[in-house]
């Protein structure tokens, strides 16, 4: 059998860092990274023949866990009849329709290859739509690597001490307007600052990409009025959250809890519904995907109705479409967000108790099933207070963990996942060892 150290050898003399994302390359948290050949439930089973409770789930996909023999005997059936076709296929169109059934801020979608191209396209479609060229984004959000979206970005870019990127030609980077997360005031400076000039503000409405971070309350409702005021659109970059958090992701969170309030006779507040939204990971359960979607009036602006031209050969390839199908139909069935909260609350609730008891400050933010663990004091609200954890207690524990058998991102800035799946013993082991590497520090 070849070990994760000889193929990191091979892969270093082929590959640029010898992966095919940065974020894998373990800079972050220090060593080498492992390999996988196989995943199953919860586990992922190294090269080296280790089984590893896993809390990424492919960076999100798997909701279900890896490899659930409905998704894959989605695939296998669509396998059957071919790849690839170039062409139309029936699987795009039921899939167009549980989307737009499942989040009704969306009337018409297209479909992707990533939450790169989703992003990427939905910040074409608002300037092609507003006939305006700039962008608001947050620092520290994440939405894939195009030149306009890749300015003091999350994810593997914070990861690695680079937050924007070489080769992005200045005068792209003056079209995009970094804000920082949370700040009501700084928006209402740059819409002051760039009357009629602001195409959209994109947003992932809880943060997923510097660690996991929820917003203010009000704030996304602030967000929803003032780019309502100002004729800008507003896009929701639900890549992670979207099916994830909710079935209509975090709108649909937001949605639910407005229809609470009603009940309970608390102040009337209405639901935040973008223009856009952007979609990915588990509407293609496991395979490469994205999607974008929202007001018809908009979305018509696309080719070959409109003037905005967005196109892709294995656009809703029909494997992409089976396997999301079947992922989100075990989602309608199974309805297991209030199970998934559940287990999230027992990790924060595991990981807290040990670093009250240990006297370590560590905030852990979670809803429904992500989460995040930083070592610090201050409560995380943004990119600023997310740097104020400490790296080098993250990386401690994160080895920690690893070397007991529960894998964990490694980076102290990107969002943890549980499954369906990590129900039971496999949770109890986690928590036991990540309370107990919180004791190790």
């Amino acid at each position: 059998m070849t070990s994760s150290e000889q193929l990191f050898a091979r892969a270093k003399e082929l590959i640029p860092g010898g992966v095919n994302s940065p974020v894998r390359a373990f800079r972050s948290v220090g060593g080498a990274p492992f390999f996988v050949r196989r995943a199953e439930g919860a586990h992922l089973i190294t090269a080296d023949d280790r089984t590893l409770i896993d809390f990424v789930c492919t960076w999100g996909p798997a909701i279900h866990g890896h490899n659930h023999p409905r998704i894959r005997a989605a695939i296998a059936a669509a396998l059957d009849n071919g790849t690839s076709f170039g062409t139309p296929n029936p699987y795009e169109v039921e899939m167009a329709e549980l989307i737009v059934r499942f989040v009704p801020s969306i009337q018409k979608v297209r479909m992707c290859n990533s939450g790169t191209e989703a992003t990427m396209s939905a910040i074409r479609l608002a300037r092609g739509f507003t006939k305006r060229d700039k962008i608001i984004k947050f620092a520290g959000c994440y939405h894939g690597h195009s030149d306009s979206l890749l300015i003091k970005a999350g994810s593997g870019a914070l990861t690695h001490g680079h937050p924007d990127s070489a080769g992005i030609p200045a005068s792209f980077a003056r079209e995009t307007i970094v804000l920082p997360y949370n700040d009501t005031a700084a928006l209402e400076a740059a819409f002051a600052a760039n009357p009629d000039q602001i195409a959209g503000v994109i947003i992932e409405p809880y943060c997923g990409n510097v660690g996991f971070i929820m917003p203010d309350p009000s704030y996304l409702a602030f967000l929803r009025a003032i780019t309502t005021r100002h004729g800008a659109l507003l896009i929701f970059d639900e890549v992670m959250t979207g099916f994830r958090l909710h079935q209509a992701g975090v709108q649909g969170l937001l949605a639910d809890q407005a229809a609470a309030a009603a009940v309970h006779g608390a102040p009337a507040s209405l639901p935040v519904v973008p223009d856009i939204t952007c979609l990915g990971k588990i509407i293609g359960g496991g395979l490469p995907v994205g999607a974008f979607g929202g007001r018809a009036d908009v979305m018509d602006q696309l080719a070959p109705l409109g003037p905005v031209y967005q196109a892709g050969t294995l656009s809703g390839n029909p494997l992409a479409m089976a396997a999301g199908i079947a992922a989100l139909r075990l989602l309608e069935e199974e309805d297991p967000y209030p199970r998934l909260d559940a287990l999230g609350r027992q990790l924060r609730d595991a990981v807290l108790a040990a670093a009250v008891a240990k006297g370590l400050p560590v905030q852990v933010p979670q809803c429904g099933s992500m989460f995040s663990i930083f070592f610090t004091a201050t409560p995380v609200r943004d990119y600023t207070t997310a740097l104020t954890g400490d790296a080098t207690l993250f990386r401690r524990f994160f080895h920690t963990c690893l070397d007991q058998g529960v894998y964990l991102a490694p980076s102290p800035y990107e969002a943890g996942f549980i499954s369906t799946a990590h129900a039971g013993a496999d949770l109890d082991r986690a928590c036991t060892v990540m309370a107990g590497a919180i004791r190790a520090l």
